[in-house]
């Protein structure tokens, strides 16, 4: 990618007067005032009355007019002249030649929007040039080394392996703005800076996403992602101070790293997919309070004004089938692998749709579609987005407890169904009760073929204890069911055919295999 062009590290007509050096010669603008922007490529002295022919386009050209003086037709095509040449600026030197502006050029200027300065006191014209050509020759190696800076920076995270992440923290580092990422519809994928600053952009995206053009003038920059003629998203720099030429180096290079990144690690949907986990993610964990979470959701895509938001979670299935079914379905909601094998899924529904019904209805439409047997685990619809991450949280809870649970389950599993099995998991961490399972299962655990009779114990008590359907379930003869079953007993020291050493039995084999999960 091209470092950029002489003219995108220019001076400006107005940087250049507000010098120290020329605001010794006292300038005055007389003509195109509102001009003063038009960027400098380059000083040029010239006396010529032809100087046209000798420009390439964007020189301020300094001139006592020397050759012009009391030729009127020849100072307005003079300036005719400096404008098909594409001038910046004409400043002139006031002295014998002219003692005052000269109407005539003014005039003509001033039609053909050619900035024109005039100094009142004699200036040494070699010293204006020496200024600027230092400075632009200055902009344009530190424009290298900023260019070879990110650009080292960027390729040692990505050759390194590192997140997606570490790229924007590094590109914002650099820009010192917010660095935001989105794909073609203006959703955010990923985002970088300062999180206030962030925060401030996040809340006002939906107008900020569309600004138009790669660059709108107020620090607002974008370079498009894509590659192969085709482009997927974009890399935006929001409100980066530094000059503008700068800004648009750097968020080419910032493009340039992101779409290599994106072609040696995946597709640009698992951008999506890192987006939806981190805010899912950091509702869970509640580090971050939701109501700061709010417009990162928006800006996500994800409906939240006057909804209602239905937390799910899918266990041994992948983000990207359920995403299908709910594209299929026509719903809206976050999807995004929170924990090893479990998918959470964040509905948002209209206030008008009924909750429950949707929820069976997409976990009978996942079966159908997936042959997945795993049931869904709810937790309660919330319509305050502040009550999201306990109902979340509740969600995960309920597909944790329903893991290694006896077939027989709703489609749907809400936390009333997980009863004991679900106090349990929440308990498992307590040393009362991990205590309390060693000391009920020492006996078993520590035999040569604890292996062989955990499981028999495990379904015959989840069972109800029912000898015929737990010899079925382990294709084993009555007569061999019994005697596994009095192996555990003496090896247990209990009689299961009592209620009471059963169910502590059972609630010890709950918590030891609740703890085993962990």
């Amino acid at each position: 990618m091209p470092l950029g062009t002489a003219q995108e590290y220019a001076l400006s007509v107005r940087q250049i007067l507000a010098l120290d050096r020329v605001a010794a010669g006292e300038p005055e603008v007389v003509a195109a005032a509102h001009h003063l922007d038009n960027p400098v490529r380059w000083v040029h002295v010239a006396e010529a009355a032809d100087v046209g022919v000798m420009l390439s386009g964007g020189e301020m050209v300094l001139t006592t007019g020397v050759l012009l003086a009391g030729d009127v037709p020849g100072q307005s095509a003079y300036i005719e002249s400096l404008h098909r040449a594409e001038a910046a600026a004409l400043v002139l030197g006031l002295g014998r030649a002219f003692p005052a502006p000269p109407e005539g050029m003014r005039r003509a200027a001033e039609r053909y929007g050619l900035p024109m300065v005039v100094l009142h006191r004699p200036f040494p014209f070699a010293e204006l040039t020496e200024e600027v050509q230092s400075r632009l020759v200055r902009r344009k190696f530190a424009a290298v080394r900023l260019s070879e800076s990110i650009r080292t920076a960027l390729t040692g995270l990505i050759t390194a392996g590192a997140p997606l992440q570490s790229l924007l923290d590094e590109i914002a580092a650099h820009s010192a703005c917010p660095v935001v990422v989105t794909n073609l519809a203006h959703r955010v994928l990923a985002t970088a800076g300062e999180r206030p600053a962030v925060d401030d952009v996040l809340r006002d995206w939906d107008r900020i996403a569309r600004r138009p053009g790669e660059s709108d003038g107020e620090g607002w920059l974008r370079a498009g992602l894509g590659g192969r003629g085709e482009q997927w998203g974009s890399v935006v720099l929001c409100g980066y101070r530094g000059d503008e030429a700068s800004g648009r180096l750097l968020a080419d290079r910032a493009a340039e790293a992101l779409v290599l990144h994106r072609m040696l690690a995946g597709s640009a949907a698992s951008w999506e997919e890192q987006s939806a986990q981190c805010l899912l993610a950091d509702l869970v964990s509640g580090v971050v309070p939701a109501r700061q979470l709010l417009p990162r959701a928006r800006a996500a895509g994800l409906p939240v004004n006057l909804r209602t938001f239905v937390p799910l979670v899918v266990r041994d299935l992948g983000v990207a089938r359920i995403d299908r079914v709910l594209r299929l379905l026509g719903l809206s909601g976050l999807v995004a692998e929170l924990a090893e094998n479990a998918t959470a899924v964040l509905l948002s529904l209209a206030r008008d749709q009924a909750p429950e019904p949707l929820t069976a209805h997409f976990a009978a439409r996942l079966r159908a579609e997936t042959g997945a047997p795993a049931p869904v685990a709810a937790g309660p619809a919330r319509t305050g987005w502040e009550d999201v991450p306990g109902a979340l949280r509740e969600a995960l809870h309920v597909a944790e407890a329903v893991t290694g649970a006896p077939p027989g389950l709703p489609a749907v599993v809400r936390l009333r169904d997980v009863r004991l099995r679900g106090l349990v998991r929440l308990l498992r961490d307590d040393p009362h009760v991990q205590s309390f399972a060693e000391r009920e299962l020492s006996g078993l655990l520590g035999a040569a073929d604890a292996d062989g009779l955990l499981p028999v114990l495990r379904s015959y008590l989840a069972t109800g204890r029912n000898k015929s359907r737990t010899a079925q379930l382990h294709h084993m003869s009555r007569p061999a069911l019994y005697r596994r079953l009095e192996t555990i007993e003496t090896l247990l020291g209990v009689a299961l055919d009592d209620f009471e050493q059963a169910a502590s039995v059972h609630i010890a084999l709950l918590a030891h295999d609740a703890q085993r999960a962990t």
